[in-house]
């Protein structure tokens, strides 16, 4: 691998020091255990993990690529590919949908001009599908580059809701 790419694997010390911090709460037989919030530290730094980054996750916390990679590819929370600055996860489950988030969905793609899986050409938006987010009871609702949640959905609330994205 030729440095410049090595380079751009590269955490920063802010996020090795908060990696450390994840796999503290292990035993230190136990560090890949950890490999959940590294991962979520390393797409936070970086926007997205490609595989090179999985791997560099993984030698970190002492485990093989591969297991990595089988939790990456899993939650759907973790991005393997690039996305937009706001990844909007509209939840498609069933309490939700029963409360309208196919119509939010719906409005969603037309507002964007993009489906679920697609990146804006702008590269600002990238829409999801996602599964129960534990917020059924306020459904229909989404979740915003995986940590803001909105609840109780409207097209009048999305349309507020990407005002304040853009």
């Amino acid at each position: 691998m030729a440095n410049s790419d090595t380079d751009s694997l590269r955490l920063s010390q802010e996020s090795l020091a908060a990696i450390d911090a994840e796999i503290a709460k292990y035993p230190a037989e136990h560090k890949q255990s950890a490999v959940m919030g590294a991962l979520r530290i390393a797409q936070a730094e970086k926007g997205w993990l490609k595989p090179e980054l999985i791997e560099y996750v993984a030698h970190y916390l002492g485990m093989p690529p591969i297991a990595a990679l089988e939790v990456a590819s899993f939650y759907n929370m973790y991005d393997t590919h690039p996305v937009g600055r706001h990844k909007i996860t509209v939840c498609t489950n069933l309490p939700c949908m029963l409360r309208g988030a196919n119509e939010i969905a719906a409005h969603l793609k037309e507002k964007l001009g993009i489906g679920f899986g697609e990146t804006t050409e702008d590269g600002r938006f990238t829409l999801k599908e996602g599964e129960c987010m534990g917020a059924c009871g306020d459904a229909p609702m989404c979740l915003c580059n995986n940590h803001t949640m909105h609840t109780r959905l409207t097209p009048e609330k999305v349309d507020e809701l990407l005002d304040t994205l853009k």
